[in-house]
């Protein structure tokens, strides 16, 4: 049975998250200490840094190519299909959306990079707007670097790494949409990422690497995000 149950009430995401101090998860969350309940919703989606929340909350930030899967790991880590939207057209991301999680921190999805078909000129946007918010937002605590598992690095991919180094900003690398690949392909893949950093595997089919996404999240903002112990 999965660890993660999620309800819709009204326009709010009601998600329960096993969040383990440590091993894997007991087989009734119910009965865990470690089980909290998270409310998620989408807050705006901004074309300008004037439109960026300015409520100072911490936030975290999802980056990667188009078509990478960023709106499907939203999702599965808030534990609610629709809270961020899907598409298989890849560029349909064309701003910065914010997601308040638990009014005590922000999801934030950055459109994805490197897709072709876009015009030069929004791409252009898409790049200054993405760049201000990296480089000014003070309240941005963690970033993913998402990558498609199947594909591993890209030339980009590097780059934004190496930006992200140089500027001093914390990141963890995904290797998304691992399930699509069989026990020597994900090895194979998962070896040539480790060329440049250690990936964390991870399928919205599965929920392979939620957990361990939330343990990274609640690790950098402890004891901000701590989940709520029942008496």
């Amino acid at each position: 049975m999965s660890w993660i149950r999620a309800s819709l009430r009204g326009k709010l995401r009601y998600t329960s998250i096993y969040l383990p101090k440590h091993g894997p998860p007991n087989s009734n969350p119910q009965r865990n200490r470690w089980c909290s309940k998270l409310i998620s919703e989408f807050i705006r989606g901004a074309n300008s840094p004037e439109q960026f929340p300015a409520d100072g909350l911490p936030e975290v930030a999802f980056l990667g190519r188009s078509n990478v899967g960023k709106s499907s790991l939203l999702n599965a880590i808030a534990g609610k299909k629709g809270l961020a939207f899907t598409s298989n057209t890849p560029g349909r991301t064309q701003s910065i959306n914010f997601y308040r999680i638990d009014e005590r921190l922000y999801f934030v999805d950055l459109p994805g990079y490197g897709y072709a078909k876009v015009p030069v000129a929004s791409k252009n946007e898409w790049a200054r707007l993405i760049e201000h918010y990296l480089r000014e937002r003070t309240t941005l605590k963690l970033s993913f670097l998402i990558l498609d598992a199947r594909r591993g690095w890209m030339e980009k991919d590097l780059e934004l790494k190496e930006w992200l180094e140089v500027n001093g900003h914390p990141y963890i690398v995904v290797a998304s949409k691992i399930d699509k690949l069989n026990q020597a392909e994900q090895q194979r893949g998962l070896k040539a990422i480790r060329q440049h950093a250690e990936p964390l595997p991870f399928s919205a089919t599965t929920g392979r690497g939620v957990r361990e996404i939330w343990q990274a999240i609640t690790t950098t903002f402890q004891p901000a995000v701590q989940p709520a112990i029942p008496q």
